[in-house]
């Protein structure tokens, strides 16, 4: 049973068993339910925090019993951490329209895969740590970016 709902969390529900892009449709698979909290529940940018702050340790905990399953570091199928790390940058938005959505994908998914200091030394945090440390980093540089770019009116 721990090992399903470990897989189900760390899959986020089936996303990362995706043929293509797992990480991208676990992104997307966060926009998906982040749109309808903003224009249907009044959600405001910085309140994508509280998911991330309530969902950490549990992600910790399912990508780590995860990648002990699959007997790798960092199973590709593990994409829990894009969600939080979506997140994450959503919150940095001053406003979200559909240019600031699209920018939070762009930067995130750039700074996931770019893996810039220290993004790239958190990913070597053992386990499901490591696994989600690294996203959330990435999620923090792309928030600042869209938070600067929201500053200067850019979207």
């Amino acid at each position: 049973m721990k090992s399903k709902a470990a897989r189900l969390v760390a899959t986020w529900f089936g996303c990362g068993y995706s043929p293509v892009g797992p990480g991208t449709v676990g992104s997307l698979a966060a926009l998906a339910i982040a749109w309808p909290l903003v224009y249907y529940a009044g959600w405001q940018p910085r309140w994508f925090l509280a998911p991330v702050l309530v969902l950490t340790v549990p992600a910790i905990w399912a990508a780590g019993v995860t990648a002990i399953e699959e007997q790798k570091e960092d199973p590709q199928i593990v994409v829990v951490d894009e969600v939080l790390g979506q997140w994450l940058t959503l919150a940095g938005a001053s406003h979200l329209n559909l240019q600031s959505w699209i920018a939070a994908l762009v930067l995130f998914r750039l700074f996931d895969i770019w893996k810039p200091p220290p993004v790239r030394q958190l990913e070597r945090l053992p386990g499901g740590t490591g696994i989600v440390a690294d996203d959330l980093m990435a999620g923090v540089y792309a928030a600042l970016v869209l938070f600067v770019a929201g500053c200067f009116n850019l979207y």
